[in-house]
């Protein structure tokens, strides 16, 4: 288990966005958030990435260390409540539903800002360009281009953001996230506004960025992708749990049918 959720609640004043919601996601796995419009599933990514406090509930982030010892030492960590930058440097990234990109840069000035957590570059390391600003600035380089050619522009890292398509703009989005390492990548919507061809390769970048050794949890409508790509499926409604399991016992249960998929069996 990479990140376990309890009873998180998130109200707006007489609206329960998220409402006592628990679940978990697995080391390695692909897991999708499904739900209806308003079913609280942007909210639950804000909740866990910081960008909001819930109003009840914990966040617990899992893993492995070593110790002294050089023995393997399994621990928790509470994440409920920090802020963005804190959860981002713990190993958790996400993209957006609207791609938030610096169109003015080019892709690798992209890229290199999302690895900025990694870096140790200060101001004054900046100003008069020292080993340690140096070295930094080598090992950003070298990550841009290897999520660059990860994602399919290895060929596009010195064209400018607003030359590309919107399919490139959605691979370069999942690239900022990703070229900071983390552990768990929150994708919301990756495939919105791309045709089905576009969404095939999307698809398949994301079972490459899992196949790499990321956890990947993933927010989508698009039902047939879920299916394919999916290890296990939540699905949400009015901002609570109404199923959890393996795709065809997700999309077979009756709750989700009346609520996501019109309220009856489609074939």
């Amino acid at each position: 288990m990479l990140l376990k959720v309890v009873g998180l609640s998130k109200h707006f004043g007489g609206l329960k966005a998220v409402n006592e919601l628990s679940y978990h996601v697995e080391q390695g796995e692909i897991l999708a958030i499904i739900g209806p419009n308003g079913a609280g599933k942007t909210t639950l990514y804000n909740l866990v990435c910081g960008m909001i406090k819930p109003t009840a509930g914990n966040i617990t982030l899992l893993g492995e260390s070593g110790d002294d010892s050089g023995s393997t030492v399994f621990r928790e960590e509470d994440i409920t409540g920090l802020k963005p930058y804190q959860v981002s440097r713990r190993g958790i990234a996400r993209t957006f539903q609207i791609t938030t990109l610096f169109d003015q840069l080019r892709v690798i000035d992209n890229l290199a800002i999302g690895y900025r957590s990694q870096t140790r570059t200060g101001f004054w390391d900046a100003l008069f360009r020292n080993s340690r600003w140096k070295e930094d600035r080598e090992k950003t380089i070298t990550r841009a281009l290897e999520v660059a050619g990860i994602i399919g522009l290895g060929d596009k890292v010195f064209d400018f953001v607003s030359t590309l398509p919107q399919e490139a703009q959605k691979r370069l989005s999942i690239g900022i996230a990703l070229a900071g390492k983390p552990r768990l990548l929150l994708l919301d919507e990756p495939t919105a506004g791309v045709n089905p061809e576009e969404t095939s390769g999307i698809t398949e970048l994301i079972k490459k960025i899992k196949d790499e050794g990321t956890t990947v949890c993933l927010i989508e409508h698009k039902m047939r992708m879920v299916m394919g790509l999916a290890d296990r499926i939540v699905a949400l409604n009015y901002g609570r749990k109404i199923a959890e399991g393996t795709p065809t016992e997700v999309c077979n249960d009756e709750e989700v049918i009346k609520a996501y998929l019109g309220g009856e069996r489609i074939a």
